[in-house]
């Protein structure tokens, strides 16, 4: 396999698809982040030993790079959406390494000995930004130059390949060469059609002579599709990768299509584990996590509960209890600061919040963005009726509808929900059953996938989410 194609692969991290060159990035800059912190020792204390001895310089220079590059991470530097836009992107670095900071103190406080003076960070904070921004900028070129993207080709060019080409045109499959679309026997008439090749040679010859990475299959009736299996079985054994459409769009945009999948699909594919051990593991998570943040958290609960007093004069209640549906679809009470007016839902029918919505306060609209009326459910984990990480719960009246006329909705139920998720720093706020039904698609990617890695993944995006507001109504 040539370097090129190597790099156009992913990498699997606890079944989470990575693409390669953000992992050959993450090393790069993780050595980048350590060579910055060593340049800025070496200006600000040349006579002293800080440089000199490993062990002075090594644990300083772990701690930095570690939390600078996990604050990169929750700042979607590490995403391709990010890079589409070298501005924005210089930005989220920025953001990213000024972010940084914050954890950095706290680290400092917590080990003393480990101390870097604001001479020493901010000459490392200005040489990690402008060594980074080198690099993504000479990795763009690189790219570029190279087109290491990864080359796929569609087998089909009815209903199902049009999906994919649609998924392409709407941004949802970034950072993929799509090399071309194959006619074959049975494929519904569609737009492809006109622009759709008919191979004239072996698959595998076809394959070779337009390097090609992953093939999708994607024929609207396989039993017509006339593919020989020992074509594809070549193609297999040569180190290309064969993916079924819902594999497909599993992988690449982290989601499970519900308008292709089928019941088999879901119990043939990988995942859906269950175990004690695991279980336990992401319990013990989820107490560590919530005991962390707590400090940070009572003194802004303490103010959130000021501001609510001092607009209600004391009238209104403070906090907000409502029943939402968990794990195995058993109620409980999930705790809220009240963002509404009292009397909300006066008339009795359960309705979403909406953009704009006249029963929301302006303490309230304020919390929302911040996500800051979410904190009381901090509690909720600690009882063990939430997860830190999983599908927000719905009201029962909801659950009970959409149940009803969405596929698989109550697959969503077999984990804890959670404060966060992978629907919610994937999409914006749903409030309408079709925003439901795209939020339901990530939340089984999470059911099927997750994994500690994941919910790690899940929680330093998740600052992102709430530092810009992004999808709170």
């Amino acid at each position: 396999m040539s370097t090129v194609r190597f790099f156009r692969h992913s990498t699997q991290l606890f079944r989470y698809h990575v693409p390669t060159e953000f992992v050959l990035l993450a090393f790069i800059e993780f050595l980048v982040l350590m060579l910055s912190l060593y340049l800025a020792l070496e200006i600000r204390h040349f006579d002293s030993d800080l440089t000199k001895s490993l062990g002075t310089f090594l644990p300083r220079a772990f701690l930095y790079a570690i939390i600078m590059q996990l604050s990169l991470v929750a700042f979607g530097v590490y995403q391709r959406q990010t890079g589409r836009f070298f501005k924005a992107l210089i930005l989220r670095i920025a953001s990213g390494l000024l972010l940084g900071l914050i954890p950095l103190g706290v680290s400092f406080y917590l080990a003393p000995t480990l101390f870097l003076g604001r001479g020493v960070l901010a000459l490392s904070v200005f040489f990690s930004f402008i060594f980074i921004a080198l690099i993504r900028l000479y990795f763009r070129k690189v790219v570029k130059e190279h087109n290491m993207w990864s080359r796929i080709l569609v087998l089909g060019s009815g209903e199902n390949a049009n999906l994919v080409k649609a998924a392409q045109r709407e941004g949802e499959l970034r950072g993929l060469n799509i090399i071309n679309f194959v006619s074959l026997p049975g494929d519904n008439t569609g737009e492809l059609q006109e622009e759709a090749i008919t191979l004239n040679k072996q698959l595998i010859q076809y394959v070779q002579e337009k390097d090609i990475d992953e093939i999708v299959l994607a024929m609207d009736d396989r039993r017509t599709a006339q593919i020989p299996p020992k074509d594809l079985l070549d193609c297999k054994m040569s180190g290309i990768d064969i993916l079924d459409m819902v594999t497909f769009f599993e992988r690449r945009t982290g989601k499970i299509r519900l308008d292709i999948m089928s019941p088999s699909w879901l119990y043939l594919s990988e995942g859906f584990y269950e175990s004690t051990f695991r279980n336990l593991g992401k319990r013990i998570f989820d107490i560590v996590i919530v005991l962390l943040f707590l400090p940070v958290a009572l003194p802004i609960m303490l103010l959130v509960t000021l501001a609510i007093l001092i607009e209600s004069r004391g009238r209104g209640a403070i906090f907000y209890n409502q029943t939402r549906v968990k794990q195995f679809g058993e109620p409980f009470q999930i705790y809220k600061f009240r963002s509404m007016v009292s009397d909300a839902e006066k008339d009795g029918v359960a309705r979403w919040a909406s953009k704009n919505d006249s029963r929301i306060t302006r303490v309230g609209s304020i919390l929302r963005k911040g996500r800051l009326d979410e904190l009381p459910q901090l509690f909720n984990v600690l009882k063990g009726d939430m997860s830190f990480v999983g599908p927000r719960p719905e009201r029962p009246e909801f659950v009970e509808r959409l149940s009803q006329k969405i596929p698989y909705y109550d697959e969503r139920h077999r984990v804890k929900p959670g404060l966060t998720g992978w629907a919610q720093i994937s999409y914006s706020y749903a409030d309408t059953e079709d925003d439901t039904i795209e939020k339901l698609q990530y939340d089984l990617y999470y059911v099927k996938n997750y994994s500690i890695y994941l919910d790690l993944l899940i929680l330093l995006q998740t600052v992102e989410v709430v530092l810009l507001s992004k999808g709170a109504q």
